[in-house]
């Protein structure tokens, strides 16, 4: 039994059990396994097996081959993942890490992942922390070139994505694309980033002046795929006392999450 908003709710079981058997199915070779095979890897009884897949056949999750009879994933099967993004994928690695981050240093967090030259919130620890000033965060988006977690993202994604970014942002009519012009702020920005190993703001985010920040990057296979970062406010903490107290702590919940990314590889890209 489950508490969910004081009501308790029973594992539906033949859902469950219909996961599993999909689940398992998904592990053998090519898809595709016997009535047995099936049976045995889910610990089910042959009776059950077979109703739980005529029911994925009728559904359209599951077929049977006509050569070999065997069972066989398919094709219904991919739109079970057509709402799922990569950054969804990294959203739901990141989550407990953000949660145990925000445990250790008391104030709010992001995990946030570049769309165009900005960068949007795609989880988020500020509806949970006490010191939170925006409670709504996901879905909220920051200029890459003014906060610490873009300056962390684009300091180490590769050079031809750096250009895309910066080009996108040249083509604005605001602080970024006046920044995104200068070549020698560009080129601190990175230089001053991958010689500290993180990233910083203090103030310089035109519409948040008193929120002050430092970053790090995701990295999976040698490159980035979002940053982290730990927000406050700078009357309360300089950059300096940030950078000493909150640190290693926001490197450690990076360290955690890259560390899952053998377990949990991002998701193929989708054709079309």
């Amino acid at each position: 039994m489950r508490k969910d908003g004081g009501a308790e709710y029973a594992v539906v079981r033949g859902l469950t059990r219909g996961l599993d058997l999909l689940k398992a199915l998904n592990t053998q070779e090519g898809g595709r396994s016997t009535l047995a095979q099936l049976s045995e890897a889910t610990g089910l009884h042959r009776t059950t097996v077979r109703r739980l897949l005529e029911t994925l056949i009728a559904e359209g999750y599951v077929r049977r081959s006509r050569s070999d009879d065997r069972y066989v994933l398919a094709l219904h099967v991919r739109s079970l993942s057509e709402g799922f993004r990569d950054e969804d994928w990294i959203a739901s690695i990141a989550a407990p890490a953000l949660g145990e981050l925000l445990q250790t240093v008391v104030w709010p967090s992001d995990l946030a992942t570049p769309q165009g030259a900005e960068m949007i919130i795609r989880e988020s620890t500020h509806r949970f922390s006490p010191l939170s000033f925006h409670r709504a965060m996901v879905g909220q988006t920051m200029p890459t070139l003014l906060t610490a977690a873009g300056r962390a993202f684009l300091a180490y994604c590769p050079d031809e994505q750096r250009e895309q970014i910066l080009h996108i942002a040249r083509g604005g009519n605001d602080d970024q694309a006046r920044l995104a012009a200068d070549d020698r702020f560009v080129a601190n920005i990175i230089a001053r980033t991958r010689d500290a190993g993180y990233a910083s703001n203090d103030g310089e985010w035109t519409s948040h002046r008193k929120i002050g920040a430092i970053a790090q990057p995701v990295m999976h296979a040698g490159r980035p795929v979002g940053s982290i970062n730990i927000v406050y406010l700078n009357k309360a903490v300089s950059l300096k006392e940030a950078i000493s107290r909150y640190l290693p702590a926001l490197q450690k919940a990076v360290a955690r999450i890259e560390a899952q990314f053998a377990d949990h590889p991002p998701p193929p890209p989708q054709a079309g």
